[in-house]
Parts: C-alpha cells; structure tokens; sequence
C-alpha cells in the first residue's frame, strides 16, 4: 500500500491528476566541469547575497524607518503620523524582502542542481533562524550589558 505522501501526491489515498513523479527517458546531460565549477560559484554568490539581506533586518532596514519617522515627526509635529508611516514602510520593506529571498532561495535550488547537487530543499529557512538568534543574541548583549543595567559596571 503506498501512503507516503511524496508516492501519493499530499495526504490522500489516490494520486491527484497532475502529481505524478517526473520520470525522465534519460538522464539529463551533465555539464562541464568549467561549467559546474561556476554554478557552484553562483550558487555561493546566491547564499551569500540572502545572507546579507538577511542581516539587514536586524540594524539597517529598522534604522532608517526610524531615521523616516524622525524626519516626519520634525517636520509635521505628529507623532501618529510618524508611527504610522515607519511601521507600514518597515512591515512594507520586510515583506518585499521575504519575497525577493524566496525568489533568491528557488534559483539557488536550481543554481546547486545545475551544479550537480542533487538539492531538493532551500536555505533560506535556516538562514533567517540563524540570522535571528545571533541578532537577538547581540541584540540581547547590547540592551542588558551595553545600555542597560549592566552599564554602570563598564562607566
């Protein structure tokens, strides 16, 4: 009896139309070494690239939306109309973020495939929990030891 949802197509008794494993006549042709040799490259490039977009949101994106609704707050003297602006163009800036990394995270599957990697699940999933437990990490160094009550000690 086949239950396994990759054999199966989700979580249903029968295959659903069109869920069907690719079955190739041939294996596809490999490419050349040179070749395998810059993907490999690219797909370094790629992680690289969401890694760094990634460390973005914990300092630089959420400064200047701060660093916008300063200047809104000086120049229109409302305070609400500054909040809302930095918390709409910060959700608004994350969000296209994500989305350009999920982007980024599907041409690197398929940068590591041409590489000859027999890659089947993206990066960019441990990259965010990396990336968010060394910002909290130094976040939390920052705010307890830094700034706050630990500070006088260093003074």
């Amino acid at each position: 009896m086949r239950t396994d949802p990759t054999d199966t197509g989700g979580l249903f008794l029968r295959r659903r139309p069109g869920t069907a494993p690719v079955h190739y006549r041939a294996l596809p042709e490999a490419g050349s070494a040179r070749r395998r040799r810059f993907d490999a490259l690219l797909a370094g490039a790629l992680l690289a690239l969401m890694t760094f977009i990634n460390l973005l949101f914990w300092g630089p994106i959420p400064a200047a939306w701060l660093w916008v609704a300063g200047q809104i707050d000086y120049h229109t003297s409302s305070i609400s109309a500054a909040l809302v602006v930095a918390f709409g163009g910060l959700l608004a800036t994350l969000l296209a973020a994500l989305m350009l990394e999920k982007r980024l995270d599907q041409a690197w599957i398929l940068v590591r495939r041409a590489a000859g990697h027999d890659q089947r699940s993206g990066m960019l999933a441990r990259i965010f929990a990396t990336t968010a437990v060394i910002g909290a990490a130094l976040f939390g160094f920052w705010f307890l030891v830094i700034h706050g009550p630990g500070a006088n000690g260093f003074g």
